[in-house]
């Protein structure tokens, strides 16, 4: 998949992600307007893919001490900080902050499942059969 249309489909499932988060959590509001939910999906996307990673490197160390949940707090704060920054997007309160990053999460990890599967070596041994008997 080209490298533009695979960032326009990440900004859609974090748009779609962002819209599912509203819609469970009665404290998740997106402000009633579709751009609202767009600038929100390009902001967190901007800030999972570029304040993210140096927070995880920072917290290593933290994270190696509480087995991983350390770095659920890095995903918590940069939802809070889309939060702090998209005008008409917010949270309130730190449980709805807890459940909506589980379901931003978790509509990411199905739609990257889904939409970009990873080729281990059984998908290439299945693929390599499939053309030895097509011959």
């Amino acid at each position: 998949m080209p490298f533009l249309l695979r960032l326009l489909v990440a900004w859609a499932v974090d748009a779609a992600a962002l819209a599912i988060a509203a819609w469970i959590f009665s404290g998740v509001t997106v402000g009633g307007a579709a751009g609202t939910l767009i600038l929100a999906a390009l902001v967190y996307g901007l800030l999972a893919a570029i304040v993210k990673p140096v927070l995880k490197l920072l917290t290593l160390p933290l994270a190696i001490l509480t087995l991983g949940l350390a770095w659920f707090f890095v995903a918590m704060f940069i939802l809070w900080l889309t939060d702090a920054i998209v005008g008409g997007f917010r949270i309130n309160g730190f449980w709805t902050l807890g459940g909506a990053t589980i379901v931003v999460w978790a509509v990411g990890a199905v739609a990257d499942h889904w939409l970009f599967p990873k080729q281990g070596s059984m998908g290439r041994l299945k693929r390599a059969a499939s053309r030895f008997s097509d011959a």
